[in-house]
């Protein structure tokens, strides 16, 4: 999106954006709000989605924060030791 500048009146499209982020940011809320219920790939997409689309610093930082937490439910994500036990 480009930056609003005081001369220039919103365009249909810079409108039609803000709305897709606006929902798609509705929807991961409504994901994490009821995270035992989710996959946790589509918990992970609405973290993704709320750590760049966030609207508050604290909505940021509590959906990196469930990031790292499905990161270390999910060791198989990591890669995986060699013989020595190193990864």
């Amino acid at each position: 999106m480009s930056i609003p500048l005081p001369f220039r009146k919103p365009s249909a499209r810079d409108r039609a954006r803000q709305d897709w982020i606006e929902e798609r940011r509705r929807e991961a809320r409504m994901v994490v709000a009821d995270v035992a219920h989710h996959s946790d790939y589509l918990v992970r997409l609405a973290c993704h989605v709320l750590v760049q689309h966030g609207e508050t610093f604290e909505e940021r930082e509590d959906a990196r924060i469930l990031l790292v937490v499905l990161d270390a439910k999910t060791p198989g994500r990591l890669p995986a030791p060699d013989r020595e036990g190193r990864t």
